[in-house]
């Protein structure tokens, strides 16, 4: 396990138009798991927007943003593509593809202009977007007895947001299942904090340590 934090992604599809000498820059994120993904969501736009001279594209994927690509889509080389994803790389996020759709305006911007809208523009997206930290957390889970698990979740859900934990949705039955993420360093203090919370009658069974979603600050 490495202590490098690990690259952040978007929570969800984000656009930022940007206008520059009657050009408009149409920046779209949106969070992908996968190239295939990321190459379905630029074939979508493409469509959309299917009279724009350009749809410039760049995308990072993988959790530690070994995958990296852009493509100029008939601007001069290196304008576009590339900026975009110097951008992605700068703002260390991961597993999302961004398109940039260009209308063009009647007037040549030249290299400069170009690097700085387009590498404008996803900035600008990013800016608007909702960030998804990638943390490594250890789930620990529990069956709770119905009558005690509102307390218990309650409990829970203010122990995940003084610790940074994420708290999954319970699950109803003849119990109730919880499971939750914890930083491994925690979790012996999560152990220790729901004894006392329980008296010791809810026992917690410790899990892998996996790479968990969790909502920036």
């Amino acid at each position: 396990m490495t202590s490098r934090p690990l690259p952040s992604t978007v929570r969800s599809a984000v656009e930022h138009r940007v206008e520059v000498k009657k050009s408009v820059f149409l920046a779209r994120l949106e969070p992908v798991a996968s190239v295939e993904a990321a190459d379905a969501v630029v074939a979508r736009v493409r469509k959309e927007h299917w009279e724009a001279r350009h749809h410039c594209t760049a995308l990072v994927i993988g959790p530690h943003a070994d995958r990296q690509r852009s493509n100029d889509d008939g601007e001069p080389a290196g304008t576009a593509g590339a900026p975009m994803l110097e951008v992605l790389r700068h703002r260390e996020v991961t597993d999302l593809v961004a398109v940039v759709t260009r209308w063009f305006g009647g007037t040549l911007l030249g290299a400069g202009g170009l690097v700085r809208a387009y590498g404008g523009a996803v900035t600008g997206a990013l800016d608007r977007a909702r960030l998804v930290e990638r943390v490594h957390l250890t789930q620990v889970t529990a069956d709770a007895p119905q009558a005690e698990a509102g307390r218990i979740v309650a409990y829970l859900h203010q122990w995940a947001e003084a610790h940074g934990a994420v708290l999954d949705d319970p699950v109803y039955g003849k119990a109730v299942s919880l499971s939750i993420h914890a930083a491994p360093e925690l979790v012996p203090v999560l152990e220790a904090d729901m004894a006392a919370l329980t008296g010791g009658a809810v026992a917690m069974t410790v899990g892998e340590t996996a790479i968990v979603d969790r909502p920036a600050p």
